[in-house]
C-alpha cells in the first residue's frame, strides 16, 4: 500500500510555452480543484504561471 494515498504527485506545466516543468505534491483532501503558481521557466527565463497537468 501507498505511504499516504491522500497526498499525490501532480506535474505542473507553464501557460507560455506549455512545458511540463515541475513534479509536486498536493493534498487530495484540502485542495479538490488544480493547483495555480508561479515558478520559474528556464525556457522562457522567466517567472511565469504552471497549472496542474493530468
Amino acid at each position: 500500500m501507498a505511504k499516504n494515498e491522500k497526498r499525490v504527485q501532480v506535474t505542473l506545466a507553464c501557460e507560455v510555452c506549455k512545458r511540463r516543468n515541475y513534479i509536486t505534491m498536493k493534498n487530495k483532501q484540502n485542495d479538490r480543484e488544480r493547483i495555480e503558481m508561479k515558478k520559474f521557466c528556464r525556457w522562457d527565463r522567466q517567472h511565469t504561471l504552471h497549472k496542474e497537468t493530468r
